[in-house]
């Protein structure tokens, strides 16, 4: 969007702004052009095929033109529609796009406070001469923009911004503290002058410059219910959730790895489906060639998923597949690359984001729309940090106390000057102190019970966002959709006001989520101690991983020499392969910044 040029005669830089998406939409493109405004979509097609085509324009009779640009679902937009119709808007199409663009030109921009779902869009505004921006509450769906002297570019990924050459690719000081930090900063887009609009939050861009507001946040309110009514309460929310995420017209599957969340919504799901008639749900698992045969407890797994996943498969008479891989699949030039092309920073995990794409990847072949288990742990209460006392009690992020996230480390590798511009510790704290400053409060609340809605806010507003975004990359890098049923605002918003003693009832984490589903699971897995999403254990993955990074260094003047100490990154390679994986994803991180370095052509501004 520009007020000073005609971007009818921009539309070669529309087209390749919108081409860096085909791998979010694969099957449609679109592009739309005015005086001031171009807007381009790439289309996943899931609800109304051949009706939902993009940008898709409302141009009624005496009235200007509002076009939408829309990624996402809306599981309520039949409840929109009835409500639209009987005031008087008429619909050409099945889809849920053009209920999201009836809907603004009946409330504005109030409609996002209408929505259930995850969303990301933009609606161009003609009359009034103004883009409206909006993101779901939780940030499933990614969008950023960037201001530029006249207008924003913007984007469902920085891929798409960087395409337009007015996008500088400018790394400061504090964008390489966001990427050190493992903390998700709302609104930081890591890139200079970029910005991710914030979960929750509307941008409007007009002649007059940039606004920005939330339409939504969590509240703080008493909870008056009993454990039993509680309970009921959480299953009843589940019921509905995962009902309206079954809504699809192409193939739905469900991610499993026989953990307590992803088995509670595949029997959901297996138990809507049977009703509607509509035969088994299918369902997926990542695994390690040989991993269950040789697996080692470490300090966050105490047991390998397949027993498990095979277990609750059988009890719920899903259709299952396992997608079995290797080393050298997971250590693939061509994985690597595409893992970070989807991810457009070098904020991965690894073999983790490997393994999640190539499942992906394979599950793609049979479904486009899976339900994930994703956030159950922010929401319930599920990582052990929220149990331990120290992590508890520690003045910091729980999850960056004593070791406890084997995510971290690569700061190790910067060089000392480096290390001392950045001043991490100082970053840290002070993003800490302005999430703790939005904590709502609760009259009267004090004690353990306040730091503990201290700590699930946290996580619900600073860390859920890291793995939700991980998601997404890794899914709509391959055309498919991966929708999040814990993340339903309803849920998020009742569980986050239940008290802390009332959720760790049964004296287990997430005993609310394990009560609510006690009669759907079989026991072993109801009582499932909290696995993380699995790595492999391949000692030969160790091995050409530091083969690589020896490699890279030995060639001469890598990129990452700029602000990693080489020296640091030989002794790494040659020392004894850490047990806790800690120094293997400070390699891992280490080749993704040099990569990303050299691909994206980034230049620090240090």
């Amino acid at each position: 969007m520009d007020f000073e040029r005609d971007l009818r005669d921009a539309g070669d830089i529309a087209q390749a702004m919108t081409d860096t998406m085909a791998c979010r939409g694969p099957d449609d493109q679109g592009l739309w052009t005015a005086p001031h405004a171009a807007i381009g979509h790439r289309r996943l097609a899931i609800i109304d095929l051949p009706g939902g085509r993009q940008p898709m324009v409302a141009d009624d009779a005496g009235r200007a033109p509002a076009v939408l640009t829309y990624s996402g679902e809306a599981y309520n937009y039949r409840e929109l529609r009835a409500e639209l119709t009987a005031r008087g808007h008429g619909f050409r199409t099945q889809s849920d796009t053009e209920v999201v663009l009836r809907a603004y030109l009946e409330w504005g921009e109030e409609l996002a406070a209408r929505l259930n779902g995850m969303y990301a869009f933009a609606v161009w505004d003609a009359a009034r001469e103004e883009l409206l921006l909006v993101r779901d509450r939780m940030g499933i769906k990614p969008l950023y923009y960037y201001p530029t002297p006249h207008g924003v570019l913007f984007g469902s990924e920085p891929k798409a911004i960087l395409a337009n050459p007015l996008a500088q690719r400018v790394l400061d000081a504090d964008g390489l503290r966001e990427l050190m930090s493992f903390v998700k900063t709302p609104e930081h887009g890591i890139f200079k002058g970029m910005y991710e609009v914030r979960p929750g939050q509307l941008v409007r861009v007009g002649r007059e410059g940039i606004s920005k507001r939330r339409y939504w946040q969590l509240e703080s309110k008493e909870h008056p219910d009993d454990v039993d009514f509680t309970v009921k309460t959480v299953r009843g929310l589940l019921d509905d959730i995962v009902t309206r995420q079954l809504i699809s017209d192409v193939p739905l599957c469900s991610l499993l790895s026989g953990g307590l969340d992803s088995s509670a919504i595949t029997a959901i799901a297996a138990k809507g489906l049977r009703d509607q008639g509509l035969g088994p749900v299918r369902s997926f698992a990542v695994d390690f060639a040989g991993y269950t045969e040789h697996f080692k407890p470490d300090l966050t797994r105490s047991t390998p998923d397949a027993p498990y996943v095979h277990e609750l498969a059988g009890h719920v008479g899903a259709e299952h597949t396992d997608i079995v891989l290797d080393s050298a699949e997971l250590m693939n030039p061509s994985v690597r690359a595409a893992v970070l092309r989807a991810r457009d920073l070098p904020v991965g995990i690894g073999d983790m984001d490997s393994s999640l794409y190539l499942l992906f990847k394979a599950i793609r072949g049979h479904s486009t729309v899976a339900l994930s288990g994703e956030s159950a742990d922010e929401v319930f209460g599920g990582y052990r940090w929220f149990h331990d006392p120290e992590a508890v009690g520690a003045d910091t992020f729980p999850w960056l106390v004593g070791g406890l996230s084997p995510l971290t480390g690569v700061d190790r590798l910067l060089e000392d000057d480096v290390l001392r511009l950045l001043d991490l510790p100082g970053y840290q704290d002070e993003s800490y102190r302005r999430a703790l400053a939005e904590v709502p409060a609760l009259p009267g609340e004090t004690g353990h019970e306040r730091r503990m809605r201290q700590i699930s806010y946290l996580h619900l507003t600073r860390f859920v966002q890291i793995l939700l975004d991980r998601k997404d990359r890794m899914s709509m890098a391959v055309g498919l959709e991966v929708r999040v049923p814990f993340c339903d605002h309803r849920l998020v918003e009742y569980v986050f006001n239940v008290p802390w003693a009332l959720k760790t009832f049964d004296g287990r984490e997430k005993s609310l989520l394990r009560a609510a589903a006690a009669d759907l699971l079989p026991d072993s897995v109801l009582q499932r101690v909290k696995s993380p999403y699995p790595a492999t254990q391949d000692p030969g993955y160790d091995r050409a991983l530091r083969e690589e990074a020896r490699a890279l260094i030995e060639r001469g003047d890598p990129a990452c020499a700029q602000v990693i100490d080489l020296d640091r990154v030989r002794a790494l390679i040659d020392g004894p392969a850490a047990e806790n994986g800690g120094d293997r994803a400070a390699l891992e991180r280490m080749l993704q910044l040099d990569a990303w370095l050299g691909e994206y052509e980034v230049r620090l501004a240090l």
